[in-house]
């Protein structure tokens, strides 16, 4: 149907396969949340004088960030790739899961292994140790036989373009999105000098695949915002093959990244730069859609029980990421306005995949998410990091608070500096309890309320 923005959700093996990667990304924000109490106390005023472990910011910032970011935006990957999956022999999909989840629970338990000497390098912020090394590995190996094994997967499309394969055609490309990504991690790993010290090696090392892979996420996030659209009751108004056109658009900046490499050394300011313009202007691509969900957000009859939370999380993401995205073209300088706009963004990300979560579930076979709870916490979570952003911002832009810095470090003395970094203590917060609440609906459904998966 022209106007339909959903799939069909498999049977038998590949729907327990769905159900296996949603779990495997609720854990990872169930232990990024327990990460997270730390960071946001340690950076509020009044509170960080009392938190005895704020030697522990750094290490637990990275493990929440590699938590909350890398393994919760690709396990949800290996959702949406799943649930486009055919029936047939699974081993190969079960050891991408079974590789992603072993790596998964050496990063979670490795700070209380003894792991530290934490490098707050962009994207994939690491701990110097060799345990956390050996799980990100295996999540990364897990990760890259998901990929080629999703992208080798052959989904028959209908040559009318409808929206069922304009949805189709979002997923492949976040496919081939994410395995350059790969290879531009391998690249830079070969080309990078390994006389670099400290945090300007993995600096280097995560640049070029970090920013291909912010693609990989906006195309899912499409993908989830037009299935929430329809669900939700809304009408989209775009055609099947409109669809397609706009999402090759979104595509096509990735293209463009083997230039960066092939022309400029990794090391390079060329290369930096060419990324970070990369993403900042291909980013544009996705106004088509961010206009189109706007327009079908008018366009709807009232939300019936299980409609609700979905609608909420549709909104919610649509601002969140807008925001985000404005906020990155008012950086000026090395301050917290940058976590404010990649927070923005990210959080507009996870609150589509939220509902995504929130739709899925009955359709796999479990408790389908109503009540107040579930209605009110993508609000609950969407406001708390929109004061968690709005602070930053406030700081960044009427004072020179230094990202990554926590408690007497970061040198508050302004007014609008110590007001800002407060409104981001309390929306930090707010956004713990609403993350609280989804991770509370996902258990009582997943595991408490019948099963699914068959």
């Amino acid at each position: 149907m022209p106007y339909q923005f959903e799939l069909p959700i498999p049977k038998g093996g590949q729907r327990r396969l769905v159900v296996a990667w949603l779990k495997l990304g609720v854990l990872a924000l169930l232990a990024s949340g327990a990460f997270s109490i730390l960071l946001v106390l340690s950076r509020t005023p009044s509170l960080y004088e009392w938190i005895p472990w704020v030697d522990f910011f750094h290490t637990a910032l990275v493990v929440h960030v590699d938590l909350s970011v890398v393994i919760w935006f690709l396990a949800f990957a290996g959702v949406l790739w799943s649930v486009n999956g055919r029936a047939g022999d699974l081993r190969w999909d079960w050891l991408a899961w079974w590789l992603a989840a072993l790596g998964t629970l050496v990063i979670i338990v490795a700070p209380f292994l003894g792991a530290g000497s934490p490098l707050m390098n962009n994207y994939i912020p690491v701990l110097r140790d060799p345990l956390f090394f050996a799980g990100g590995g295996l999540f990364t190996l897990g990760f890259l036989v998901l990929a080629l094994r999703s992208l080798a997967t052959r989904i028959p499309l209908d040559h009318a373009w409808n929206a069922a394969d304009a949805l189709r055609i979002g997923l492949l490309y976040s496919k081939i999105s994410a395995l350059l990504a790969l290879a531009a991690f391998g690249a830079s790993y070969a080309l990078t000098p390994t006389d670099l010290q400290g945090a300007s090696y993995y600096e280097f090392l995560f640049w070029g695949g970090g920013h291909i892979l912010q693609f990989t996420h906006g195309l899912l996030l499409v993908v989830s915002w037009l299935w929430l659209a329809h669900a939700s009751g809304h009408r989209v108004p775009m055609r099947g093959h409109a669809g397609v056109l706009w999402f090759s658009l979104a595509f096509s900046p990735v293209l463009l990244a083997p230039f960066i490499y092939l022309f400029n050394d990794v090391v390079s300011a060329a290369h930096r730069e060419g990324f970070t313009e990369l993403m900042r202007y291909g980013g544009l691509t996705l106004v088509p859609f961010i206009l189109i969900v706007f327009a079908a957000a008018f366009r709807g009859e009232k939300p019936d029980a299980q409609q609700k939370p979905l609608r909420a999380a549709l909104l919610s993401s649509l601002l969140l990421f807008v925001v985000g995205g404005i906020l990155g073209f008012m950086i000026r300088g090395v301050n917290v306005v940058i976590p404010a706009h990649y927070h923005g963004s990210i959080v507009g990300v996870t609150l589509a995949f939220m509902g995504m979560a929130y739709l899925l579930l009955p359709r796999l076979g479990f408790a389908a998410p109503v009540g107040r709870m579930a209605n009110w916490q993508p609000w609950v979570y969407g406001t708390g990091q929109l004061m968690h952003i709005t602070g930053l911002a406030i700081s960044g832009g009427y004072g020179n608070i230094q990202r990554k810095t926590a408690g007497s470090a970061q040198g508050l003395e302004s007014l609008p500096e110590i007001a800002g970094m407060g409104l981001m203590g309390g929306g930090g917060l707010v956004a713990i309890i609403g993350g609280l609440m989804f991770v509370l609906v996902m258990l009582k459904c997943l595991w408490f309320s019948g099963r699914g998966g068959n």
